[in-house]
């Protein structure tokens, strides 16, 4: 993969660099500027070559039209106040006062464009149009630095497109989370554990495929969990289950028992009477859910504690940790139990930790985890998953 040395030269060049800032707002204000403070060692090593830095990126998902809720101009100011120097921002991303902002950069000076998705062209399934909206961002800049990890398995101009038109190579945070990967993937030490949760078993159908012949435990979490303990024959309530994936997962739990694979699914279960923080909830046996005090109209919101305390002993004893999907409702402090018995033994285990971006990386970050008590925080949930699953990433393909 092409890295930064293959650009040369870069002092007076304009470099654009397609960052991943899309990070969560709450009234326009910054609840997580993880992603920001990832995309500024790239940013700063352009600054001392002597670039003049052109940054691009998407925010949230409008539909091909500017939208205030998901402008960039509050990441402009946060940039700014992490990198300890100016970054301008312009309110479009292509056009006649984007083109003047980039030709009044100076060596070092910085430019934030506005939200990529703002275009139609960034997303469209239509090659010309894609192509089209490309060549008027690579017609801003010299050479092109790919450093939105979150983005590479998207065929989109600004990742795939925009790459093959100018001299382009992989960033510092997109090579880093690829060494990462393969570390997973080719050079994991054993044991070998991957903790999976989030709401659906068909978001990870395909990463348990194909690590269920590389690792030695898969632990179970998060709403996901039901289905498995119904193709047990358990009843489950009112939790989340999918049903279609009911044969899916006797299939894996087949597997995994003809290869030795453990698969540890948990022993007790929160039940509460509602979706709800404030709900009325109790812990029960995972295999008695509809015999909590909520009957059939009980659901499932986390792991119990005695579940937490097992997937913190396989952690611990562990060489090697993937982990992506929170537990339970960690959002809700009375389901975040074993979300944070699970971070924490992530902090604690002397083995080679991940945390695999998206709702991971926020749950720890929101239950007051510093990124640096990990081995690595990917900025990359769906990326991630997809380059462990063994699929081939576009964005990524492009640098090759």
């Amino acid at each position: 993969m092409r890295t930064i040395e293959s650009l040369g030269q870069l002092r007076g060049r304009t470099v654009i660099v397609r960052c991943d800032l899309n990070v969560p707002l709450a009234d326009g204000v910054i609840t997580d500027d993880g992603r920001i403070r990832a995309s500024l060692t790239t940013i700063r090593e352009l600054r001392e070559a002597g670039a003049k830095i052109v940054l691009i990126s998407h925010l949230g998902r409008p539909q091909g039209e500017p939208e205030e809720r998901f402008s960039l101009r509050p990441v402009s100011v946060r940039m700014g106040e992490l990198l300890g120097a100016p970054v301008s921002f312009v309110e479009e991303t292509v056009g006649e006062a984007a083109t003047a902002a980039v030709s009044a950069l100076g060596e070092g000076d910085v430019v934030l464009l506005e939200n990529l998705r703002f275009n139609a062209g960034e997303t469209s399934k239509d090659d010309d149009a894609r192509r089209a909206f490309a060549q008027r961002l690579a017609d801003l800049g010299d050479a092109f630095v790919s450093d939105g990890f979150g983005v590479v398995h998207r065929r989109q101009a600004s990742v795939t497109d925009l790459a093959q038109l100018l001299p382009s190579a992989a960033g510092r945070l997109v090579a880093g989370e690829l060494e990462v990967l393969r570390r997973l993937t080719e050079e994991a030490e054993r044991p070998y554990a991957v903790v999976l949760g989030g709401s659906k078993v068909s978001d990870k159908l395909g990463v348990i495929s194909h690590l269920i012949e590389r690792v030695d435990t898969l632990l179970i979490g998060g709403g996901m969990v039901f289905t498995f303990l119904a193709a047990q024959g358990h009843g489950v309530a009112a939790s989340l289950l999918e049903q279609d994936q009911l044969d899916t997962v006797r299939g894996y739990l087949e597997t995994a028992e003809q290869r030795g694979v453990r698969i540890v699914l948990p022993t007790d279960i929160v039940v509460a009477e509602a979706f709800a923080a404030d709900a009325a909830h109790e812990v029960v046996p995972a295999d008695a859910i509809e015999s909590s005090a909520f009957g059939a109209a009980g659901i499932g919101l986390d792991i119990g504690p005695d579940s937490a305390a097992a997937f913190a002993q396989v952690i611990a004893e562990s060489k090697t940790v993937f982990w992506n999907g929170p537990m339970g409702v960690f959002e809700m402090d009375a389901f975040a139990g074993g979300t944070r018995a699970v971070a924490r033994a992530l902090t604690e285990t002397s083995g080679f930790t991940v945390v695999g971006g998206g709702d991971s990386a926020a749950a720890v970050r929101a239950l007051g985890f510093a990124d640096d008590q990990f081995g690595h925080i990917s900025t990359g949930g769906g990326a991630s998953l997809e380059f462990l699953e063994g699929k081939t990433l576009p964005g990524l393909e492009v640098l090759a």
